[in-house]
């Protein structure tokens, strides 16, 4: 299994305990679905190796984990910092007219029925989330706002929005 087949569930913060538990910081909207997750992926130098949970406890956004095979403390620290992932396959079903970001790449973006071009991919920011969609060779970032995105629709591979005025000239006025 890779990355692409893949999205980051977390990651492992520190260990717990003499015994070789770990625990997992949760990067999802709602851990609670992930109560009865049973194994996961572990990016280690840049493979995906499959682990298997002996015990999973969930307290927040956190998880105290007994994986098995890790007995020690020091093979538990061997994956302090280690990204947690998850197949696509397992992500949460989303409530009509809401989408994951790994789903918008390939989308093409309408501004008032005239075609924009193609989303590359999604920057999350801070503050606010971009889509990078290029134009004619140019890339424009699309603040990804209910009142800018009007309707993202992932069947008809389309995206239509209204950009604020002279946001498309900010991106191709070519003067020094």
């Amino acid at each position: 299994m890779g990355f692409e087949e893949c999205y980051q569930l977390g990651n492992v913060t520190k260990t717990h305990g003499l015994r070789g538990e770990v625990v997992l910081f949760l990067d999802v909207d709602n851990p609670q679905e992930y109560q009865e997750l049973e194994s996961v992926f572990i990016d280690l130098n840049g493979k995906l190796v499959p682990f298997f949970m002996e015990s999973f406890h969930l307290q927040g956004d956190r998880a105290i984990v007994a994986f098995e095979e890790i007995e020690s403390i020091e093979d538990a620290s061997e994956l302090i910092g280690r990204d947690l992932y998850l197949p696509l396959n397992r992500l949460p079903k989303l409530p009509k007219g809401k989408y994951y970001y790994h789903e918008l790449p390939g989308l093409q973006v309408f501004d008032g029925g005239q075609l924009l071009g193609q989303v590359t991919q999604v920057y999350q920011m801070p503050n606010n989330n971009l889509l990078a969609v290029d134009h004619q060779g140019i890339e424009i970032l699309i603040p990804l706002e209910e009142a800018i995105v009007h309707t993202v629709d992932i069947a008809a591979g389309k995206i239509l929005c209204t950009l604020p005025d002279g946001l498309l000239d900010v991106y191709l006025d070519q003067k020094p």
